[in-house]
């Protein structure tokens, strides 16, 4: 099998169309998010605490002046936010998901083998004479 047979039938399968949908779908919903967070949520948050911009806190841990270095931590807290947004929305739909799942009723117990049945037949009949 060629190396362009095995890709095309790799590509064919759904799992891969779907993760590749997914993946979209997901950078997409990645950029409204960060939008969420940056534009609608820290700016009354940063208003609250003085009207500080999360974007802009860092703390400068060495350099010259003209060239510092700096820990930005602030930008750290902003993607934290993001992360937990939309792992909070994963968690929803996973949830809904499994909402919407019927259980499967219980199997039937399996019918016991003929050697079973003899046995418990031979069990019977020893109780009924005692």
């Amino acid at each position: 099998m060629s190396m362009v047979s095995e890709f095309r039938q790799f590509i064919q399968r759904g799992n891969v169309i779907d993760l590749a949908v997914a993946v979209i779908i997901g950078g997409a919903f990645g950029k409204i998010v960060g939008s969420f967070v940056n534009d609608v949520l820290m700016p009354p948050i940063g208003l609250l605490l003085g009207g500080m911009q999360f974007g802009d806190l860092k703390a400068v841990i060495g350099g010259s002046a003209e060239a510092p270095v700096t820990l930005n931590y602030g930008a750290f807290v902003q993607t934290t936010v993001d992360f937990l947004i939309v792992a909070f929305c994963v968690f929803l739909l996973v949830k809904a998901v499994n909402a919407m799942k019927k259980p499967e009723p219980p199997a039937a117990p399996a019918e016991p083998p003929a050697q079973e049945k003899l046995l418990a037949e031979i069990r019977d009949l020893l109780r009924q004479r005692a």
